[in-house]
Order: structure tokens, then sequence, then C-alpha cells
């Protein structure tokens, strides 16, 4: 999923490793996009992946016109934001007891 995100230019990735924390998933991945055209095929690529890769069905929640659209997978949860809303809502800071496993900047 992060070379998904990294193919399709997002930003500010981070997978967090909440297993034993969240009852209702193991990961988080963070990540910006620019704009809601970027946050829109961000999430059109990770859902084809889910799908078509990883044999996963994934359920998405928000859209691009909100800043935020989240993808669920079960085991992985993907937070798509534009900056504004990555800030506003502070969801590394809420999950800061996780482990930060991978930050890319």
């Amino acid at each position: 999923m992060i070379t998904v995100l990294e193919d399709k230019k997002g930003e500010n990735i981070v997978l967090l490793d909440v297993s034993g924390i969240a009852s209702f998933t193991d990961y988080f991945i963070f990540c910006n996009g620019s704009s809601t055209r970027m946050l829109t095929a961000l999430a059109e690529s990770l859902e084809r992946a889910a799908r078509t890769e990883f044999s996963l069905h994934s359920r998405i929640e928000g859209n691009a016109d909100d800043g935020w659209i989240l993808i669920d997978m079960g085991d992985i949860v993907v937070h798509l934001f534009d900056p504004d809303q990555r800030r506003y809502y502070s969801l590394e800071d809420l999950w800061s007891n996780g482990k930060v496993l991978l930050k890319i900047q």
C-alpha cells in the first residue's frame, strides 16, 4: 500500500502500528494529497490495489471534497487527508502510543 501511495505522489506518509492498542485494526497509514483530484486518485489506486493485488475488500468513507477519505481494509486503515484536515484532526497525536514503522516526508 505504501508503494501505491508513493507512486501516486502521496505526501507525508506515516505507517503506524496500533496492534494491541486499537481493537479494530492493526495498522494506520496516514497520507496527504495536495488537491481533491489527488486525494481521489490516491483512494482509487489504493482501492484497486487492495482488490486486485491483495484480494482485500475495502470500505471507503468520506470524499475528497471533505478533505478526508478513510479506506478500511480490515487490518489496515488508510487516512488520506488534505494538509489542513490532517492538522485539524491530528490523529497521529491521538494514536501516539502506536509505533511509527515508517515515515516518508
